[in-house]
């Protein structure tokens, strides 16, 4: 194993919202290959354009270097010619770990990482996962793949890690540098290779796990602690919701105590809390137990859309606005507000609820891409800097707090409903937030 750190030369497997900000963080310092099957993605990074906006495009320009040769002692160079990872000797996989439509995980995209980098693994190369699973599929999964295709021995001839991604998606605050990472490796002399070789780009610091499924583990809990918390809080908004009590009032007043955790009401999406415990879901009932708390946290939050949709209808009804061929505007399609990331939105299950009314819906978003939208869930939507003109719209409902959501221009009034998914506007303005 290459111990020194002046040696290193690193391949990160996937380029997407958390490999990205990873391979600009190492390429200030190591010669750094970035590879993604993706050819358009490679083309804008090497272009300097970084769409997801999670690395400014400046800050990418700056690390970018055009070929292999390497004479300078570090740089990014993103390509989706996988010979270019022949001479790397640290392998990080940052690609996707989603769940089908049955909830169940998909480790494809890992087992696939693993089949690449076994073409190229040499003695003495190191291989770090960072997607988010459960415990054990680095050593059960992963490695053996690695074995099989490469011919090499684990922890003989090759050695293995595990540090779990913590970005958050549109945080400009909490960036890779500055959130504390977990480590660990396959041998003691590993996880601590691999914590310092991390400490060199985390500003935040490490947190070196006594082994690799320990650092599976508590990934894979710190998604599904808040998904359980959030569930709660929307249970809660239920339940006030039919006591006739503003939800965000109550926990104000409750969050005055010092040990209440503030949790809000709302849609939960996106890459990690809508997906992460469905992984140790899945890992509990290979071991013969089922995961109760865990299940029924997943199942309320899922059925937020829905809901939503229920109660901008009664509210439709209450004001005797027809409700079979209304229109309908939804401000918002992405995840979270302030982020382009529209993967496992649950915006959808609005839009999907309310077209079972036969609404005319039509969603505005200034921060998605109308052409991932079309692809990913066969919906047009409105985007670009203007907003449209709202009052031809018997309800609005307001799913993402986009920050250019703030200045629009609403009048609570009997002929239209406004709902805030976010308790983000004037409650003044709205006839109801969850």
């Amino acid at each position: 194993m290459r111990e020194d750190l002046k040696d290193v030369k690193i391949a990160i497997i996937g380029l997407g919202y958390v490999g990205l900000p990873l391979a600009v963080e190492f390429a200030k310092k190591y010669p750094t290959v970035g590879f993604d099957i993706d050819t358009k993605r490679v083309g804008e990074l090497n272009s300097g354009v970084d769409n997801t906006r999670e690395v400014e495009n400046d800050m990418l320009q700056k690390v970018l270097v055009k070929d292999f040769s390497f004479s300078r002692e570090n740089g990014l160079l993103p390509t989706n010619q996988s010979e270019a990872l022949a001479d790397c000797n640290v392998y990080i996989v940052t690609v996707p770990t989603p769940t089908d439509k049955h909830n169940r995980p998909v480790l494809t995209p890992m087992l696939k990482a693993s089949e690449n980098i076994g073409k190229y693994l040499k003695k003495g190369d190191v291989v770090i996962y960072e997607s988010t699973v459960y415990p054990g599929v680095t050593e059960d999964e992963c490695v053996p793949v690695l074995e099989n295709v490469s011919g090499l021995k684990y922890n003989e001839d090759f050695f293995a890690g595990y540090s779990p991604e913590r970005i958050n998606p549109g945080d400009k605050e909490h960036t890779v540098a500055k959130i504390l990472k977990v480590t660990s490796g396959s041998t003691p002399e590993i996880a601590e290779f691999v914590d310092q070789l991390y400490l060199t780009v985390i500003t935040a610091g490490t947190h070196k796990a006594t082994s690799i499924k320990v650092a599976e583990a508590a990934k894979v809990i710190e998604n599904s602690q808040r998904d359980i918390n959030i569930a709660f809080v929307n249970e809660l908004s239920k339940i006030f919701n039919l006591l006739g009590i503003d939800t965000n009032e109550v926990l104000e007043a409750a969050g005055t105590k010092w040990n209440f955790l503030k949790f809000k009401p709302g849609l939960v999406g996106g890459h990690c809390i809508g997906v992460d415990p469905f992984y140790l879901a899945q890992k509990a009932q290979e071991m013969g137990y089922h995961p109760e708390i865990i299940l029924a946290g997943r199942r309320l939050n899922d059925s937020m859309g829905k809901h939503v949709a229920t109660e901008v209808i009664k509210l439709m009804m209450r004001k005797d606005l027809k409700v079979i061929d209304a229109k309908v505007m939804i401000l918002g399609f992405t995840f979270k507000e302030d982020c382009p990331d529209v993967r496992n939105t649950r915006v959808i299950d609005i839009y999907n609820e309310l077209r079972t009314y036969d609404i005319n819906v039509d969603v505005y978003d200034p921060w998605a891409n109308p052409v991932e939208v079309s692809h990913e869930y066969g919906v047009e939507i409105m985007s670009g800097t203007e907003a449209p003109d709202l009052t031809p719209y018997s309800a609005i409902i307001l799913a993402v707090s986009h920050k250019e959501f703030a200045g629009l221009t609403l009048e609570k009034s009997k002929t239209q409903v406004i709902y805030d998914v976010k308790g983000y506007l004037d409650k003044s303005l709205i006839d109801a937030r969850l």
